[in-house]
């Protein structure tokens, strides 16, 4: 729907949208990493099993593109989806009647912010993740929810819960929503059964292979870093068999949560059996005991939400080795990381920056984002005018950028990059909020009925721009 006139405003912004993305392939070959995360990735890839920490979604779907024996290709891949994510929402708000300016304003942060160009450019879940949890709540934010289209809904949100667990809480709620919208049995059905499917077969999986059925091992051991921000054994009195699980060190010199599930010194290493179970039970105790300094906790965390800055980095020497930036220099794979990156790209695997182009997107970085205050202020928002106006369908994705924001602070802790994917999100709810309701299809027999009812007649009918106030 494109072409034509009325979205001259959408194409002038398209265009240097495309040339950003462009600049990340040409100045950062042949893809960004992440930590060790990037490699588990790939080895899955090769060997798809599902594993303990990660459930297998985006494994697969670099699996698929193997056979291109090219990292290109897939961060290609993941800006093309990216973009299509804009125009999909463009699309869609168009046909609610918003004018090309105003959904081309809306869909801004979706062609231009940073954050979202350098995940869709690394090997991580993220940007798949934030593509599938969307388009999956575009299918379900639409004045009548058909069977088919709660269908394609559940089944996307579906995949990207076997992506990131955390999709699963998006795919409760949007089941919630229809059942409250009262959108029908069979609509509401159709995206339950599609929804559930890959999760099911997932699990069932996962089952055969580990005698677990679910998406990963590793929930208790995520609720357990969280609460070792805080956790008082003398307040939490564990049984014996949780006491190893108790931090040595004081609270005020305690690392962050996700530094107790890998280092070296973590008590982790003196539980020898049944991790995942023992480290749940032990979370479950420690909130139950301290409830208020869980909430601190999660509260803390909710504070980095107030910077306007993307990252922890003030100098440029931290930010030199920042993982949230395009990096300044080629950064060596280590040797246990390398046979995996050079095998899935039938070559040399490590970053190389290229001048002037990675040059000039650094330069992007430094302002080229929504600052986080911005994006809460937008949703804040966003949920008052859907409410306000009685717009059922603006809300869905308004809740789930609300719950993708909140969840990892109960339930692992912070990180800037688990906020991004609900920047599509509130823009969908902030634009559906400000578009009119979509103009009804009349049928022929009720075009006879109305005709006979004297509606034929131009002065006796309602304006037909009362439809879209």
């Amino acid at each position: 729907m494109l072409p034509g006139n009325g979205h001259l405003a959408f194409l002038a912004a398209l265009v240097p949208a495309v040339v950003l993305r462009a600049l990340a392939m040409l100045g950062y070959r042949p893809t960004l990493w992440f930590w060790a995360d990037s490699f588990s990735y790939l080895d899955a890839a090769a060997h798809p099993v599902p594993g303990t920490f990660r459930p297998l979604g985006y494994s697969l779907f670099l699996a698929a593109l193997r056979p291109g024996h090219s990292l290109a290709l897939v961060t290609a891949v993941q800006h093309l989806l990216g973009l299509g994510l804009a125009v999909a929402v463009y699309a869609v708000l168009r046909r609610r009647g918003l004018p090309g300016w105003g959904a081309t304003a809306v869909t801004v942060p979706l062609l231009y912010d940073e954050f979202l160009i350098l995940l869709e450019h690394m090997i991580m879940a993220d940007a798949l993740f934030t593509v599938l949890v969307a388009a999956g709540v575009l299918m379900l934010s639409r004045q009548d929810v058909t069977p088919p289209a709660a269908g394609v809904g559940g089944a996307l949100l579906g995949l990207a819960a076997i992506t990131r667990t955390v999709g699963v809480a998006v795919l409760m709620l949007a089941a919630a929503h229809l059942l409250l919208r009262r959108t029908g049995w069979r609509a509401l059905a159709g995206l339950v059964l599609a929804g559930a499917l890959p999760l099911v077969a997932y699990a069932t999986w996962m089952y055969g292979t580990s005698g677990t059925f679910g998406l990963t091992r590793a929930d208790g051991l995520f609720l357990w870093s969280r609460t070792m921000t805080f956790a008082d054994c003398s307040a939490i009195r564990p049984e014996p068999r949780l006491a190893p699980l108790c931090p040595a060190t004081a609270v005020a010199g305690r690392p962050s949560p996700a530094h107790w599930l890998w280092g070296r010194w973590s008590p982790l290493a003196r539980v020898p059996r049944d991790k995942n179970a023992l480290a749940g039970r032990f979370a479950r105790a420690a909130i139950l005991a301290q409830p208020g300094d869980y909430l601190a906790a999660v509260g803390g965390d909710l504070r980095w939400l107030l910077r306007w800055e993307r990252t922890t980095a003030r100098s440029s020497r931290t930010t030199k080795t920042n993982p949230y930036w395009f990096p300044f220099e080629r950064r060596p794979l280590k040797r246990s990381a390398r046979a995996a990156a050079e095998a899935y790209e039938g070559g040399p695997a490590a970053t190389r920056p290229v001048e002037p182009y990675a040059g000039w997107l650094r330069a992007y970085q430094r302002f080229g984002y929504l600052p986080y205050p911005l994006l809460v202020a937008l949703l804040g928002g966003a949920l008052v005018v859907a409410s306000v106006r009685r717009r059922p369908e603006a809300l869905l994705p308004g809740l789930a950028a609300t719950a993708l924001i909140l969840a990892p602070p109960f339930l692992v802790g912070f990180d800037v990059r688990y906020v991004v994917p609900a920047i599509p999100l509130t823009c969908l709810s902030a634009g559906l909020a400000m578009a009119g309701p979509t103009r009804q299809r009349t049928s022929p027999k009720n075009a006879r009925t109305s005709d006979s009812s004297g509606c034929s007649n131009a002065a006796k009918c309602p304006p037909l721009s009362s439809s879209f106030r």
